[in-house]
């Protein structure tokens, strides 16, 4: 059991030590406050990546979610193909007066559509304008901060890995069929080079000896005469 009076003695010396602390005023708006890279303040759009998976809108406690959608014949991509349907966009829209911020919208999105910001200056003077439609929610992307780095002991996503294994086997069957040219320009070379030697020593072998015959038949002939 404890000492009676000790909790009114401890919180007493609490507030001993904060009033002989001096007060920092924020001077907001002219001074923005460092918010956390994780904020929750509104949420973003990125539309190329959403599917119209509707899981958004049906895992949302406060229902909050508007998305209005068409399907679209998409023709055959070869001859004799199938042709497919798929779901466009008409309309995604979030309603910020009932949104509770729990995030569950970001967490099941299937095709990472959904992003954090931490943009919470959207404050509006009527609550008919807290409902941003999807060309409001795709301006918030702007704001929303790069993902944090990964740790240095981490292992390298698959996909990375895959790409940077493709890059370099690319990288080595250039340099191997650059090597391969350069070798078969310098047997090229070489091989002219010999030909050129053989066909003068020849000629000079063949010039000589044609020199020395023909100096051999005219002297007979000039004896003659």
């Amino acid at each position: 059991m404890g000492v009676p009076g000790s909790g009114l003695a401890k919180g007493l010396a609490v507030t001993l030590r904060t009033m002989t602390r001096r007060s920092v005023t924020a001077q907001y708006p002219e001074a923005l406050p460092e918010l956390p890279p994780r904020s929750r303040g509104v949420i973003a759009l990125f539309e190329e990546n959403c599917t119209v998976c509707m899981l958004c809108a049906r895992e949302c406690p406060d229902w909050c979610i508007y998305i209005d959608s068409h399907k679209e014949t998409v023709p055959a991509a070869a001859p004799g193909g199938r042709e497919r349907s798929r779901n466009v966009l008409d309309r995604f829209a979030i309603d910020f007066s009932l949104c509770m911020y729990c995030g569950i919208c970001i967490e099941v999105c299937p095709f990472d559509a959904l992003f954090w910001s931490p943009e919470f200056e959207y404050a509006e003077t009527d609550i008919l304008d807290l409902t941003h439609e999807r060309d409001k929610l795709r301006e918030w992307m702007w704001t929303v901060p790069a993902p944090p780095a990964l740790d240095p002991a981490a292992e390298e996503p698959k996909e990375i890995a895959a790409a940077r294994k493709a890059a370099e086997k690319a990288a080595a069957a250039r340099a191997a069929q650059q090597d391969a040219a350069e070798d078969a320009a310098d047997t090229d070379g070489a091989a002219d080079t010999d030909g050129a030697a053989d066909t003068g020593g020849a000629d000079g072998a063949d010039g000589s000896k044609g020199a020395g015959g023909a100096a051999q038949d005219r002297a007979p002939g000039e004896g003659d005469a």
